[in-house]
């Protein structure tokens, strides 16, 4: 890893845990042209996953990715392609609940790689920038997330240490999560 991340001032005093039975999986379908952003590294990844993690997509995923491939944007600025400007070509639906095909196929054990850390990392999202920069982003969609976090005394960054771990490295997660602790016993950091 080159340089360490900016940490956005909330991510550390925000309660989050993941409520899919009342979200419905809503971080898959959010309204928009473009998906999930996507590093230049996660294209290769993607093309090898594809034959793995077709199975689970719907006939109107599978022909829009046909029809416009897998991701679209052009270097430095590629996201997941979407479906009608809503759904990322590669959600399916498990009843009611959007939910990752990349995500359903790691847990399958049938491809390693489990699926774009911008998904995985949701809500802290990169930003841009040398160095990068986290930052929370806040969506109507995730109050019951936040909700349910606050209700099991769940912390955004112990919710999210393995993705946290999985794009920074286990040191990096360690030093953070004193950074954090000590954000909210208020304690000034340098």
């Amino acid at each position: 890893m080159a340089e360490k991340p900016l940490i956005g001032d909330d991510i550390a005093s925000i309660r989050f845990a993941c409520d899919l039975a009342r979200c419905k999986g809503a971080c898959c379908t959010m309204p928009g042209s473009r998906g999930a952003p996507l590093r230049e590294e996660e294209l290769e990844e993607i093309e090898k996953a594809y034959p793995s993690v077709r199975k689970y997509l719907s006939f109107r995923h599978k022909d829009t990715i046909e029809e416009r491939g897998l991701v679209q944007g052009r270097k430095g600025d590629y996201t997941t392609q979407v479906v009608q400007n809503q759904a990322c070509v590669f959600a399916f639906f498990e009843g009611e609940i959007a939910k990752c095909a990349f995500e359903k196929a790691y847990q399958n054990n049938e491809i390693v790689w489990r699926k774009p850390i911008s998904c995985h990392l949701f809500p802290i999202r990169i930003g841009p920038g040398i160095p990068e920069r986290l930052r929370f982003e806040s969506i109507a969609e995730c109050q019951p997330a936040l909700e349910r976090g606050a209700n099991e005394g769940i912390w955004l960054s112990e919710f999210l240490r393995d993705s946290l771990t999985r794009a920074f490295e286990e040191n990096w997660y360690e030093e953070f999560h004193k950074y954090c602790e000590t954000r909210r016993n208020g304690v000034t950091t340098s």
